[in-house]
């Protein structure tokens, strides 16, 4: 949530991955449309995919360079 709030891409919620199991009912609507993980650097955002594919949802891929690449190629950024 710190980070999300220090920056985000715009559009994106906020999920961390070590709630996905109370908050993956916010997804079911896209369960078969694609989502995009990041997170600032990676590693929770592998672990998300990897739980988000588990659950049977169809179309999930990671965002390459995480935040810290969007930051770093200067791409919109939300802040709260």
């Amino acid at each position: 949530p710190k980070e999300y709030a220090e920056g985000h891409i715009p559009g994106a919620i906020n999920m961390p991955h070590d709630q996905i199991e109370q908050d993956v009912s916010q997804l079911e609507g896209i369960r078969n449309k694609p989502i995009l993980i990041y997170c600032r650097s990676g590693r929770r955002a592998r672990l998300a995919l990897e739980d988000l594919k588990a659950r049977s949802f169809s179309d999930v891929s990671h965002l390459e360079g995480d935040m810290m690449g969007w930051n770093g190629a200067g791409l919109p950024v939300a802040r709260m």
